[in-house]
């Protein structure tokens, strides 16, 4: 699998080559485009090879300097499109976790199947309320962004009435170590547990485990939610990335269904669950 940024950065140089190309094209040198514009030389160098992100108003201002005013719509739209491949968690979080939350909901409504590869933590719509809140509250203070927790949980429970709701569909594959690793206490663990026990039989839920001896067709990757065939949104540490490109769809698509081949379902999946509340002691 390519890294998950991949994409994003290939965007982000697509759009940066066009507007290099448009001052070759136009006969400009880059201290002549800069005066034209009316900033410093060095912008006109950082923007065309993609070190500083041009703003809507930056490229207006080139293109109508090459006289490429015909360009701006489709250059604006681009460079928006992929500005928003590649978002960092703490630039979404600065205003808190709440909205971000809410943002997504819809998404979530008007998705058909939902795949999800949950290989760090469980996947947000199967959480329960203390799990999500000792989550979220560690997020928080790792990335040192404002403490709206109690919000941010209740928006996120929200999404889990999906799971009885409309015409939805979860397709969820859990490493078995993320059913050990804990999250808050061993109280909090336990509940979440035996939520996944409840959920479990609901016609809406495929839940599968990777058990730890599973022989693997595909290695462990990074978290990565499919919403139908239209949209990979893949977790990192410091981003998420969302992913549109067809070709890379199909790539996580064929990734999902070779990790489905390593899980256990039904009565084996649910002993993996009853295991992991046993150890807990």
């Amino acid at each position: 699998m390519p890294s998950p940024s991949s994409s994003a950065q290939a965007a982000r140089q697509a759009v940066a080559q066009r507007l290099a190309e448009l001052r070759r094209d136009a006969g400009l040198n880059g201290q002549e485009l800069a005066t034209l514009c009316g900033w410093h030389p060095a912008k006109s160098s950082r923007i065309a090879n993609g070190k500083t992100w041009p703003s809507d108003a930056d490229i207006r201002l080139w293109c109508t300097a090459c006289g490429a005013e015909e360009q701006i719509d489709d250059l604006i739209a681009a460079s928006r499109s992929a500005e928003t491949m590649y978002m960092e968690w703490k630039r979404v979080h600065r205003t808190g976790m709440r909205k971000s939350q809410e943002d997504v909901l819809p998404l979530y409504e008007r998705t058909r199947l939902c795949r999800v590869y949950a290989s760090n933590v469980v996947a947000g719509f199967f959480q329960t309320e203390a799990y999500a809140r000792a989550l979220m509250s560690s997020i928080t203070e790792l990335q040192g962004t404002p403490d709206d927790v109690d919000e941010a949980v209740a928006a996120r429970l929200a999404r889990s009435r999906l799971l009885i709701e409309g015409n939805h569909r979860f397709s969820v594959l859990i490493e078995e170590w993320v059913l050990r690793a804990r999250i808050g206490d061993s109280a909090t663990m336990a509940g979440q547990l035996g939520y996944l026990l409840t959920i479990m039989p609901l016609p809406s839920v495929s839940l599968g485990i990777i058990p730890f001896t599973s022989v693997r067709p595909v290695w462990p990757l990074e978290a990565f939610y499919m919403f139908d065939d239209a949209l990979v949104s893949v977790e990192t540490l410091s981003a998420f990335v969302n992913i549109t490109s067809p070709s890379e769809i199909s790539l996580y698509s064929r990734a999902f269904t070779q990790l489905q081949k390593a899980a256990v379902y039904g009565v084996q999946a649910r002993a993996c669950v009853t295991r992991a509340i046993e150890s807990l002691g």
